[in-house]
């Protein structure tokens, strides 16, 4: 006599196994988005350095484009163009006592590589090494 499995027993290893699949998958996405955020993180500490070093000899912050960065200034208008998730900028003040901002954007839907779960959100750093920007990115 064989013994095999019944259909209903089947159909919950299935189950079972659909409910692991879609936890994992929402897990690795919100992996990848964290290394997409730490990516974004480097390259603002890379242009606070930057900024330090050109107001240590023009006694001013610079604008992005004058910086020895390479940081895209905007998303591009597919996702087959350049692999990059953000856009910076850098907001300077010249009055009495110059600051800056450097700000990372993450690129938004339907244009670069959108996220996998939120839509846009910023992260921020200013010359006194303060991180900023939408709660739970920084």
């Amino acid at each position: 006599m064989k013994r095999s499995f019944t259909l209903i027993e089947l159909i919950v290893v299935i189950i079972i196994v659909g409910i692991l699949a879609t936890l994992a998958f929402v897990q690795y996405t919100k992996v990848i988005e964290k290394g997409r955020t730490a990516e974004a993180r480097s390259i603002l500490g890379t242009i606070r350095t930057a900024e330090a070093a050109y107001k240590l000899e023009y006694g001013e912050y610079a604008a992005l484009a004058d910086l020895p960065v390479e940081a895209p200034t905007s998303c591009p208008a597919t996702a087959a163009t350049v692999p990059n998730y953000f856009q910076y900028s850098v907001t300077t003040t010249d009055t009495t006592t110059p600051t800056f901002t450097a700000k990372a954007t993450r690129c938004g839907t339907g244009t670069g590589k959108t996220p996998g779960y939120t839509t846009t959100y910023d992260i921020t750093l200013d010359q006194d090494g303060n991180w900023g920007g939408t709660a739970g990115y920084y």
